[in-house]
């Protein structure tokens, strides 16, 4: 038998009756004891499942989509999964606003298809084709790598420039800026001039007239961070970061981690707000996924 004194008062001078002992059996504190061996176990939050991302690329060059999933792969968590995926249709590279929505309809096509899948999705296109219809109709997280990119920038200083390869690019770049509320943020768009001769090497072709744009760049004195814009440019600020005087934001890197955080969060789908998910409608000629998804199911 084991002892223990409990006092039920604490002042004798009152008339209280003095201190009581009782007696419990061992087995008892026995059981008590093997509980408290075990709670910091049981406290133990259960191990995190691997998250699963899709990268989706809505030019149709491969080759793209692979410096993409490298430049990713670089920096996600070892225990997560990243599927990287080409748009079957369209064109090699999006500098268009009329591409540009031919793009947006392939990530609603594969999206429809495959989200199911996977914790979080990223359109891996600078100017993020399809973007807010993605986040609209889908409820995993949805990342743009231009939103992502700049996002990024803005936390590392007060304002950023883009720094492209083409000058195609720049009117739907700065559109881009504009629907995601960041113009002030923006120190502007910087585009090389001059062809170039296969957009899956582009990076390799322009890389060094690229550093000497963000040189100028930062010369005028008003940017803090570089977003070196363009999926086919996916990569090269590794290289590039010890040659440029300021930040350099890699979007594919940037997309990746801000992927996994949100994937993370576990945020509900909305069911209010402007992103909430639309009432179903029939449609004609969309792909059965899609067809689905627009219909409510």
């Amino acid at each position: 038998m084991q002892v223990i004194v409990r006092q039920r008062n604490q002042n004798r001078v009152q008339g209280n009756p003095p201190l009581q002992c009782e007696s419990r059996p061992s087995s008892e504190f026995t059981q008590v004891n093997s509980i408290a061996m075990f709670l910091p176990s049981l406290l133990k939050p259960l191990p995190e499942k691997p998250m699963r991302i899709l990268l989706i690329n809505p030019n149709t060059t491969q080759a793209v989509t692979d410096r993409l999933e490298a430049a990713a792969r670089g920096v996600m968590a070892p225990a997560n999964e990243l599927v990287a995926v080409t748009a079957p249709i369209g064109v090699p590279y999006i500098s268009t606003r009329s591409e540009a929505l031919i793009g947006g309809g392939q990530v609603l096509e594969i999206l429809a298809e495959r989200h199911g899948e996977f914790d979080a999705a990223i359109v891996a296109a600078f100017g993020d084709p399809g973007l807010g219809a993605a986040r609209e109709l889908f409820d995993i997280p949805v990342i743009g790598l231009a939103e992502a990119g700049m996002l990024t920038a803005c936390m590392l200083g007060g304002k950023f420039s883009i720094v492209t390869f083409a000058t195609a690019l720049g009117p739907w770049y700065r559109e881009c800026v504009a629907w995601h509320r960041l113009e002030d943020r923006c120190a502007g768009v910087y585009m090389l001039n001059g062809e170039f001769s296969s957009i899956a090497d582009v990076q390799d072709e322009k890389a060094e007239q690229l550093v000497e744009l963000a040189r100028q760049v930062v010369d005028t004195g008003d940017t803090d961070v570089v977003v070196l814009a363009g999926a086919p440019l996916a990569g090269l600020a590794a290289l590039l970061r010890d040659t440029i005087t300021v930040p350099v934001i890699d979007c594919a890197e940037a997309a990746i981690k801000q992927a996994e955080a949100l994937a993370a969060l576990r945020p509900r789908g909305a069911a209010a707000g402007s992103f909430r998910r639309p009432a179903g409608k029939p449609s004609r000629g969309l792909s059965p996924a899609l067809a689905a998804r627009i219909g409510g199911e």
